[in-house]
C-alpha cells in the first residue's frame, strides 16, 4: 500500500441479454486486466450475468441454473486474480428469488448480498420477479460448493489494514431516504460499491451524479458505481453504462454516457477518509454487522490519478461563484463586527501588495452594505525603507480608484528615532530593523483608531499565519482581520478576478499588483529601485507551502505522504530535493510560530480549513517538530 492508497475500478462490459456464457467472458477479460494494472477492488453492474432487462425471463429456472454456471465459470478462471470483484446476478435463496450482488475473490465467494430496495413504479417492475433482502431468513447458503454468508450486513473487511472495509448495495439502495451504505458507512465501510442498472433519461446523469457525490460526502467515504451498459435490451429502455468513482464528495472518475471503454480505474486514499472520520463523532458501531476476511497484496503504486497542486481553487469555471461567495462571507463578518461595536469609521494600512487589496476591496462592500460612504475608510500608506515606487503609486492608485479617505504616513523618521532609544544601528538590517518597521506601522493604526473611534482591519493571510510569517504584535494584531481564512493562493485568485471585473480605472493596477514579487518591503530596494526582500525565494512558493497546509491541516498527512502527493501534483516543476527542503522549512516555522497564532485576533473562516486558537485549530505553542522533521531526514 502506498501511504494509504488503493487502486479501484468500474467496469461496465457491453453485456448480451440472457448469454451468462458470454458475459461471464466479459467479466472475466475486464478482471485480468485490473489484475494486471494492480486494481484491487472492481464493481460490475446490478445482474451483470444475466442482465437487468431479462423481463419475465427471471421465472426461467434455466437463466438461473445458466447464471450459477457462469459464476463458477468466473470462479475458476479468476482463482489466481488479487482482485475483489462485485458482480450482479439473480439467486434463489429458499422459496424467493433475490436481485444480489455476489463478493468474490481468488476463486472464493466471499458473501451474497441481497437488494433491499425494490423499485415497483412508472418504468420499473422488480417487485414482479424478485424478493426484498428483508425476507431472506438465513444467515448463509451453499453457492458453487462454498458456504457462502448472506445478508445485507455483511462488511469486507482487509485482513491486515483496518483502512480497508467494502460495503455493498444495489442501485435503488442508494436512492432510498436512508441508503443501505449508510448504515455500512457508520458500522465501518470506507469503500462503498454500488451495482446498478439505472436506465437514462434527459436530466437523469446530473441527478446521479450530485447522488453520488452526496453519499460519499456524507458517509466520509469512497463510493463506486457502475450501471448497466447499451447491451442491455432497448424494447423500452435505453442503457448507457455511466460508472462514477467519489472520494469524499469529489468525483474523481467518470465513465461517460455511452463510453466504448469499459473499465475505468483510480486510486482512492483510505487513509484521508481514516483521518477524516477520526474527527467526526458520527462514525461510532451502530449496529451488528458480520465481518468478512479477505487478503490481497499492497504494491506501491505510481499515482494514475490527478493530485489537484492548488487544493484551496475552484475550476476556473468556477471562478466566479467562488470568489462571489468568498466575499460576501468576509465582508459579512466585518460588517457584523462594525455594526456590534457601533463603529462607522475602517482603518487599514495599504501597502500595495496583494492581502492589503482585497481587504480594503471588502472594507469598500462593507460600507456600501451599511449605506455608509467610502470616505469613512482611513486608508494609510506608510512607506518605509523598502517600500518602493512601484507598490508606493499602485497604493495612491487603489484609494483614489475605491474613493477612500487617503493618507501618507512616512515611518522612516519615528523608526530611526526608535532605533537610537533602543540603542540599535541602523547600518545593521536584521530582524530588529525589519520588525521595527512592522511594528511602528501597527502602532500609527491603532492610534488613528482610537483617535477616529474607528475599527484597525487587519490584512493578514492563513498562509502568512501557518509559516509565522509576521511581526509578533506588528502586523500580527488588527481589530478584525478579514484575510485570516484564506491562502495566499486564494487571494491571488480573488484580486486575479476583480482584475477583470472591477472598473477599468482599476483593472490596470490591479494587474499590476498581480506581478509584483511578494514582499513584506522591510529591506531597501536594490540599485535599480526593485524589490530586493522577496518572500518567495526565501521561504519557497506559496503554492507549495499552501499545498503543505492543506494536506496537513485537512487530511493530518505524514511528511512522506505529503512529499509523495507533492512530487505527484508538481510534476517537473520543482525538484524533490527542494520540495522537501520546503516541507522541512514549513514544519520547522509551522510549530515554532504557534505562539503567534494562539493570540490571533477575530477574523472569518472562509472555508474548511482555519488555523484559529478558538476554533478549528488547538496546538501548544512549545510542541516539538522532531518527529516530522526525522521522517523527511530518512
Amino acid at each position: 500500500m502506498s501511504f494509504g492508497f488503493i487502486r479501484v475500478g468500474v467496469a461496465s462490459p457491453e453485456l448480451h441479454v440472457a448469454n451468462c456464457t458470454s458475459n461471464a467472458e466479459k467479466i472475466i477479460h475486464l478482471l485480468k486486466q485490473a489484475d494486471e494494472k494492480n486494481v484491487k477492488v472492481v464493481a460490475f453492474p446490478e445482474l451483470s450475468l444475466t442482465g437487468y432487462s431479462c423481463g419475465d425471463l427471471f421465472f426461467q429456472q434455466q437463466l438461473l441454473n445458466a447464471a450459477q454456471q457462469a459464476l463458477q465459470t468466473i470462479l475458476s478462471a479468476t482463482a489466481e486474480l488479487d482482485v475483489i470483484a462485485f458482480v450482479g446476478m439473480p439467486l434463489i435463496i429458499g422459496v424467493h428469488l433475490f436481485n444480489v450482488a455476489i463478493s468474490i475473490h481468488r476463486g472464493k465467494i466471499l458473501g451474497v448480498v441481497p437488494k433491499t430496495y425494490l423499485p415497483n413504479q412508472k418504468e420499473y417492475y422488480e417487485a414482479r420477479w424478485f424478493s426484498p433482502s428483508w425476507q431472506c431468513q438465513v444467515k448463509e447458503i451453499v453457492l458453487c460448493d462454498q458456504i457462502v454468508p448472506v445478508g445485507t450486513d455483511l462488511l469486507f473487511h482487509h485482513a491486515t489494514d483496518e483502512r480497508i472495509i467494502i460495503g455493498v448495495e444495489i442501485c435503488e439502495d442508494l436512492w432510498a431516504p436512508i441508503p443501505v451504505s449508510s448504515q455500512q458507512a457508520i458500522n465501518g465501510a470506507t469503500i462503498l460499491v454500488n451495482l446498478s442498472a439505472s436506465n437514462e433519461q434527459v436530466g437523469k446523469q446530473k441527478i446521479r451524479r450530485q447522488l453520488v457525490e452526496n453519499q460519499s460526502r456524507q458517509t466520509v467515504s469512497a463510493y463506486l458505481y457502475t450501471s448497466s451498459d447499451k447491451g442491455e435490451s432497448t424494447t423500452d429502455l435505453v442503457y448507457s453504462g455511466v460508472g462514477l468513482i467519489a472520494e469524499q464528495g469529489e468525483i474523481v472518475v467518470e465513465r461517460q454516457m455511452f463510453s466504448d471503454e469499459p473499465f475505468h480505474y483510480t486510486e482512492i486514499d483510505t487513509m484521508c477518509i481514516l483521518q477524516a472520520r477520526r474527527q467526526v463523532a458520527t462514525f461510532a458501531q451502530q449496529t451488528s454487522t458480520r465481518n468478512v476476511s479477505f487478503y490481497t497484496e499492497n504494491p506501491t503504486l505510481n499515482l494514475t490519478k490527478k493530485v489537484n497542486p492548488h487544493p484551496f481553487l475552484p475550476a476556473v469555471e468556477e471562478q466566479k461563484d467562488f470568489c462571489e461567495e468568498v466575499i460576501k462571507i468576509q465582508t459579512a463578518g466585518l460588517v457584523k463586527r462594525m455594526e456590534y461595536l457601533n463603529r462607522k469609521r475602517l482603518i487599514i494600512g495599504v501597502s500595495g501588495g496583494l492581502d492589503s487589496t482585497l481587504a480594503l476591496h471588502i472594507c469598500v462592500n462593507a460600507c456600501e452594505q451599511l449605506n455608509l460612504g467610502t470616505e469613512n475608510i482611513l486608508a494609510i500608506t506608510m512607506p518605509g525603507f523598502g517600500t518602493t515606487d512601484r507598490t508606493l503609486t499602485n497604493a495612491h492608485h487603489l484609494m483614489e480608484a475605491y474613493g477612500v479617505t487617503s493618507r501618507e504616513i512616512s515611518i522612516k523618521e519615528i523608526t530611526k528615532l526608535h532605533y537610537q532609544n533602543i540603542g540599535h544601528d541602523e547600518t545593521i538590517q536584521d530582524l530588529t530593523y525589519e520588525q521595527a518597521q512592522s511594528r511602528e506601522r501597527t502602532q500609527i493604526l491603532l492610534d488613528l483608531a482610537n483617535k477616529e473611534h474607528g475599527i484597525v482591519v487587519g490584512t493578514g493571510d492563513l498562509s502568512e499565519m501557518a509559516l509565522g510569517w509576521m511581526t509578533y504584535s506588528g502586523d500580527h494584531i488588527s481589530m478584525y482581520s478579514v484575510n485570516m481564512g484564506l491562502t495566499k493562493t486564494m487571494i491571488r485568485f480573488i484580486v486575479s478576478y476583480l482584475g477583470k471585473t472591477e472598473a477599468k480605472q482599476l483593472q490596470h493596477t490591479l494587474q499590476d499588483i498581480l506581478a509584483t514579487p511578494i514582499s513584506p518591503e522591510l529591506l531597501p530596494p536594490d540599485k535599480q529601485g526593485k524589490i530586493q526582500q522577496q518572500t518567495e525565494q526565501l521561504v519557497g512558493p506559496y503554492e507549495v507551502h499552501d499545498f503543505f497546509i492543506y494536506h496537513v491541516l485537512k487530511h493530518q498527512c505524514e511528511p512522506k505522504k505529503i512529499l509523495y502527493l507533492a512530487r505527484h501534483a508538481f510534476g517537473d516543476k520543482y525538484q524533490a530535493t527542494q520540495l522537501r527542503s520546503w516541507l522541512k522549512l514549513f514544519y520547522e516555522r509551522f510549530f515554532t510560530r504557534q505562539y503567534k497564532r494562539s493570540c490571533l485576533p477575530d477574523g472569518p473562516m472562509v472555508g474548511d480549513i482555519s488555523l484559529s486558537p478558538r476554533g478549528f485549530w488547538r496546538m501548544p505553542s512549545d510542541a516539538s517538530p522532531a518527529i516530522w522533521l526525522e521522517q523527511l531526514n530518512h
